[in-house]
Order: C-alpha cells, then sequence, then structure tokens
C-alpha cells in the first residue's frame, strides 16, 4: 500500500473569512491565526473587524465589505494579495436571518419580496459571490505536490434540510448553498480548489445569544449528544479539518450533535 499523503497545515497559508468579525467567522479568524495562518477580516464597515485586527496583530487585516458586492469583494482579496503575498482560504459566514411565513393568514399577513430578495443576496449571492472571484485569485498559486491551490468552505445550515416554520427565505438561501457544493467542486476541480460546505446546526452565536436564557436551554435541550448549544471555536476546528484533508472535496459536512429540526 502506498505511504499516506501528509494532511496540509494552517501554518503559512492566508486566508480570507466573511462575517469574520463576530460569530462562527470570528472564531474562524482567531483559529487562522492562532495556527500561524494570515488572515483578512471581511465584514460590514460598522463591524467590530477593525478592533478584532487590532487585537490579532500583524498577521491579520480587517476589509470593510459588503459581500454582495463585486468591487468590494475583489478589494478584499487584493488586500489580501497585497499584504500577505496570496489566498489559500476563503470562508464564507456572512449571513442574516428573517423569521417570516409565506403567508400568515391569521394575521392576513404576506411573506415581504423585497425581505426574501435581501436574505438570498446575502446569504446566497454573496457565497457565490467569493467563491467565484476566491478561485480567480487561487488560481494563480502555485500547486502543492496534490496539486491543490486552495480551498473554499461554505457555510450552509441544518433548515437547509428541514426548515422550520418561518424559514422559508433563509431555508431557500441555505438550500442553494448545498446545492451549489458538488457543481462548483467540479467546476474547479481542474485548477486543483476544493469546495467543502459546512452545515451547522444549534450554535452559541449573535443569533441566539440574542433570545432569553430560557429559550436558549430549551433549544440545548433538543440536541441529542452533547445537549447543548455548538461552541463557534467547534465549527473552527472543522475548518481546519476541512483544509488539513485533502480527499474531502465537494461534500456537506453536518455539525449538529445529531439534532434535526422540528417543524417550529
Amino acid at each position: 500500500m502506498a505511504a499516506a499523503r501528509g494532511f496540509r497545515s494552517l501554518q503559512g497559508m492566508v486566508g480570507v473569512v466573511t462575517g469574520g468579525a463576530s460569530g462562527l467567522g470570528q472564531a474562524t479568524i482567531r483559529r487562522l491565526v492562532k495556527q500561524g495562518a494570515q488572515a483578512v477580516i471581511v465584514d460590514l464597515p460598522k463591524s467590530s473587524g477593525e478592533a478584532l485586527a487590532a487585537e490579532l496583530g500583524s498577521s491579520c487585516a480587517f476589509a470593510p465589505t459588503d459581500v454582495t458586492s463585486e468591487a468590494d469583494i475583489q478589494g478584499a482579496l487584493t488586500l489580501a494579495r497585497e499584504k500577505f503575498g496570496r489566498v489559500d482560504l476563503a470562508v464564507n459566514c456572512a449571513g442574516i436571518a428573517l423569521a417570516s411565513k409565506t403567508y400568515n393568514f391569521k394575521q392576513d399577513q404576506v411573506h415581504s419580496l423585497e425581505a426574501f430578495q435581501k436574505v438570498i443576496q446575502v446569504n446566497l449571492i454573496g457565497t457565490f459571490n467569493m467563491i467565484r472571484l476566491a478561485a480567480v485569485e487561487m488560481g494563480k498559486n502555485e500547486p502543492d505536490e496534490d496539486g491543490q491551490r486552495g480551498v473554499i468552505i461554505n457555510t450552509a445550515s441544518v433548515a437547509a434540510f428541514e426548515g422550520q416554520v418561518g424559514q422559508i427565505a433563509y431555508s431557500a438561501s441555505k438550500g442553494a448553498i448545498v446545492a451549489m457544493t458538488l457543481p462548483a467542486a467540479r467546476d474547479l476541480a481542474p485548477l486543483g480548489i476544493r469546495v467543502v460546505t459546512i452545515a451547522p446546526g444549534l450554535f452559541e452565536t449573535p443569533l441566539l445569544l440574542g433570545l432569553p436564557e430560557k429559550v436558549r436551554s430549551f433549544l440545548a435541550r433538543q440536541v441529542p449528544f452533547p445537549s447543548r448549544l455548538g461552541d463557534p471555536a467547534e465549527y473552527a476546528h472543522l475548518v481546519q479539518a476541512v483544509v488539513e484533508n485533502p480527499l474531502l472535496n465537494g461534500e456537506v459536512i453536518r455539525l449538529d450533535g445529531a439534532w434535526r429540526c422540528s417543524s417550529r
């Protein structure tokens, strides 16, 4: 049997992370820097990205960005190349959520088309925007011994598979990210760029931390094991594992403690 190929380390890599100023994205930025990588925080101008970059020092930079803007995403990638030399990893964590039924007949209220479009624009089109432009930057890299030039990791959600009442816009956006994963991986395979999507369950992100403690405790008890909310550091750990394992490609990985969404 042939000897196993060596896993790739985060040490010395350059990553860009959308939504990098908070939640899953911030945990990913922190892990990248801790593991010896250099990272660009890609987040809104009014986010805490600048303060986080200052905290993490010379291995980190902040790019104020609207992920739906081609110019902004290209600017973030250009910053990574000019400051750190290249782009090896892109992680898409930027996203928004909305709770609204398709039609609430009790209140005679129909789902806002504008609100639906906004969720799709940020979650889906923002992710695609980074995928396509990051691929161009990664294509300039010298390949490693496996022929790899880069890794793109997207964030979907368990709602892509078991959307709850009021999650039609969110589920549509995350389901489309799941559906993009394999064709994106196939498209970029000739360049040596891998594409993987992580589908988190219930995590201690700003969205859930804004709920009352009683509600958070109830949600945590619904997770079979471990019966708690996920720690964003556990998402970041999986990002590292995906980068390190060269055979992970075109796959969607649930990270949810065996939790399955109920209808509401």
